[in-house]
């Protein structure tokens, strides 16, 4: 005869504790034959339990830790499989959760609304505003070398450092600022896939915590507007020529029925319309509009080449009101498809609105 004798009820209860099965519960159960010690029995169900539990944690644990592995996996090898030709420039925000405390790469926002970053902001990165930072103050331009060695010192960057931009509105000015960096020269930087709204949407940690970083003695170039930078003449010539010019404004601002986005003031420019010639291509076709992620490489090049009939060797100057937008879709023709010669017009419909004497097309 067996004496049948069950875990203890305070035994019971940390199992359950620890979300086991009723299955669990009844593989608790250790039967005796008759004479045995219950004392002795109860210890041996307390170690067995014990060991069981441990190991069932301990394989939930491990579970667990390569569920986030593989999601971490999933999410770069996603970006490396959209098929463009440099990958590299985008980092997941499941990659950059996973790397805030590397000392190598400095996480910088940048946005339209001034009050994001202090309301919360990634935790370590530094703010670069568009319009303080990155602007001469005085004239209609970019800060000279001096200004840009500057704020790189402030912010605590080398000319190796990886710097990681991301901001709102799905990345304009967050690709405005690795625009500009590029013109002085830093190419090592990358964007977050997704931006800010992505980062927002899957809960992750904000801050209002301002990080302070050891100043540096940063050293740069001149500033290269030859090659990624285009400017009101060299656009009038490029229209005499024939080449091509993409607008990557909204429809109705391309039309001439705004001069503005919509549901922003109409001003800045006294004409409406668009450069003789450009094609419309308004930079959101670029993203998924539920979490602000680039399209595949597939879907980009059925955009630009299937609907607009651009290559990839063309000359192509693109614009938008100010040269944010067109930083955006700047990016994506040179970083993600690969286009060898493609310049920002940053000067844009706020100075050919306003210009005396270039030609202009209306389509209202």
């Amino acid at each position: 005869m067996h004496v049948c004798v069950r875990a203890s009820k305070v035994v019971q209860q940390e199992i359950i504790k620890l979300n086991t099965t009723r299955a669990d519960l009844r593989r608790s159960a250790f039967c005796l034959q008759d004479g045995g010690d219950t004392g002795n029995l109860l210890t041996q169900i307390g170690l067995r339990l014990a060991t069981a539990i441990v190991r069932r944690n301990m394989k939930r644990y491990d579970y667990s830790g390569s569920l986030a592995g593989n999601r971490r996996r999933q999410e770069m090898s996603d970006i490396a499989s959209r098929g463009y030709s440099n990958p590299d420039v985008l980092v997941s925000t499941e990659w950059l959760a996973e790397h805030l405390n590397d000392a190598n790469i400095r996480v910088i926002e940048s946005n339209e609304d001034p009050l994001l970053y202090p309301s919360g902001h990634i935790p370590g990165a530094v703010q670069v505003d568009w319009t303080n930072d990155l602007n001469d103050q005085i004239r209609r331009d970019y800060l000279q070398r001096d200004g840009f060695e500057k704020l790189a010192s402030r912010i605590g960057i080398t000319p190796e450092t990886t710097l990681i931009f991301y901001g709102d509105k799905n990345n304009w000015w967050a690709a405005y600022a690795y625009w500009v960096f590029r013109l002085f020269g830093h190419t090592n930087a990358k964007l977050v896939d997704g931006g800010r709204l992505k980062w927002e949407k899957e809960g992750r940690d904000l801050t209002r915590e301002v990080p302070s970083y050891p100043a540096t003695s940063y050293t740069a170039p001149e500033r290269n507007d030859s090659e990624i930078r285009a400017f009101r003449d060299q656009v009038l010539k490029h229209v005499e020529a024939g080449l091509p010019l993409v607008d990557v404004r909204s429809p109705d601002e391309y039309s001439g029925k705004l001069t503005h986005m919509p549901n922003y003031p109409q001003e800045g420019a006294l004409r409406g319309g668009h450069i003789p010639g450009a094609k419309s291509v308004p930079w959101a076709k670029a993203v998924n509009a539920e979490d602000g992620t680039f399209k595949t490489a597939e879907q980009l090049k059925a955009i630009y080449e299937g609907e607009q009939g651009l290559k990839p060797t063309d000359d192509i100057v693109a614009y938008c009101r100010i040269g944010e937008r067109s930083s955006h879709s700047w990016f994506v023709l040179t970083n993600l498809l690969g286009y060898k010669n493609v310049r920002n017009y940053d000067g844009s419909w706020t100075e050919w609105g306003n210009a005396v004497g270039v030609p202009i097309e209306k389509s209202v």
